[in-house]
């Protein structure tokens, strides 16, 4: 890959040599975050992969979370960058991509003559249908590789271990330092 350090795909800056910690784990501590993040890029990538044979080539990551925050009942601007922790600059300016491409449309608020909702279209419903569905193949994939009981260990052990306010779509935000 083009964008590697080099061949180590370590951490470059911190390697203290301690890699194991005497109970035959070989782990080093960088290599956990390091490791989650590539099964999670392989995941997304994967997905896009598929989502573009099946008619939405130009969604793309962000666009995913941005549906999720509008969400089944719509959501103004304003809502949409709150939930991903984005500026209500940058949440307009996604929003206003989605429409482009077919995934979402500005409605007038029912309750608010003043408001607009951004709300999605059958097009972007699609999307995250066809995303839950290859969720699960690539899923079935990961639990053939490990096997299924590792899979659901590994499932359960992070689900133990993460907090259950953790799922929330600002990520993008959170990466981005916003």
């Amino acid at each position: 890959m083009d964008n590697m350090v080099d061949d180590k795909k370590v951490n470059q800056v911190v390697d203290n040599g301690k890699g194991d910690s005497g109970n035959g784990d070989a782990g080093k501590g960088y290599e956990l975050p390091l490791l989650l993040f590539a099964g999670f890029r392989t995941l997304i990538d994967r997905l896009h992969a598929e989502l573009a044979r099946q008619g939405h080539p130009d969604i793309r990551p962000a666009h995913g979370f941005a549906m999720q925050a509008i969400g089944a009942a719509g959501a103004t601007a304003s809502e949409v960058g709150r939930r991903l922790g984005v500026s209500k600059q940058a949440a307009g300016k996604t929003v206003d991509r989605l429409i482009a491409l077919g995934y979402a449309a500005r409605t007038d608020d029912p309750g608010d003559a003043r408001r607009k909702l951004v709300r999605l279209t059958p097009h972007g419903i699609d999307a995250l249908r066809r995303s839950a569905a290859v969720f699960d193949e690539l899923r079935a994939e990961w639990a053939e590789a490990m096997g299924p009981h590792r899979l659901r260990d590994l499932e359960a052990g992070l689900r133990g271990v993460v907090p259950a306010d953790a799922f929330r779509l600002d990520a993008a935000g959170w990466l981005g330092g916003s």
